[in-house]
């Protein structure tokens, strides 16, 4: 079943960099990835439902920094929606961060699940977005830390289980889930994946319109 958007229902998407994508550099306040997008097709699509479209994302956030911010940041605007891609800084925090660490599936899971539990109270839909990796043979460049295939590897083993809670949370609290990871697997395997992801995190122009195109599937 689909998530109905309402004239005057208020969007929010938040997470990390692949949601910011500059977005306080841009006019609206959406940045230049998928939730430009989103709202463009959206509105092309729909022009008697108009829907506010609210973007939170910072980069280089995990879900930690989300929780420190939530309350202002999300939950005090109220929205009708929530959608949420957060995950990879959670998984290569330690490889790029001097003061980063390894975080536990578990720590992980608790934090998204501490995220969740007000919005489920407030009735809001929710989106949850897989983080997702792609293998890039020229090694991936992260902050000043440089990522062979070996890396990218262990990077992998982290991720899984990662994508495995967002799987788990979609289902307990009945979420719509955009399953990006295996998407963009799809995707590349004919195209290759610096077409869709060219550091394999951040997506191209094509690959945030492969997201909004998912993320669209989910409403009506």
């Amino acid at each position: 079943m689909t998530i109905t958007l309402r004239p005057g229902s208020t969007v929010m998407f938040t997470g990390d960099s692949i949601t910011d994508c500059q977005r306080l550099e841009s006019e609206q306040g959406l940045g230049f990835g998928y939730p430009l997008r989103i709202a463009g097709e959206w509105g092309l699509r729909h022009p008697d439902r108009a829907v506010t479209w609210l973007n939170s994302g910072i980069a280089g956030n995990k879900v930690m920094d989300l929780e420190a911010r939530w309350q202002a940041d999300v939950l005090d605007a109220r929205p009708d929606v929530v959608s949420v891609l957060v995950g990879v800084n959670d998984v290569g925090w330690h490889t790029y961060d001097p003061d980063g660490y390894v975080i536990p599936a578990e720590d992980y899971a608790a934090g998204y699940d501490r995220l969740l539990a007000p919005l489920a109270e407030t009735g809001a839909d929710l989106i949850l977005i897989e983080p997702f990796l792609l293998p890039i043979r020229g090694g991936l460049e992260v902050g000043d830390a440089h990522l062979d295939l070996e890396d990218q590897k262990k990077w992998r083993a982290d991720l899984d289980p990662k994508i495995q809670v967002v799987r788990e949370l979609a289902r307990e609290y009945g979420a719509h889930l955009l399953a990006a990871d295996g998407m963009f697997a799809e995707l590349a395997a004919t195209t290759g994946p610096e077409y869709w992801a060219a550091d394999g995190v951040h997506p191209t122009p094509a690959g945030h319109t492969a997201l909004a195109a998912a993320w669209l599937r989910l409403v009506a």
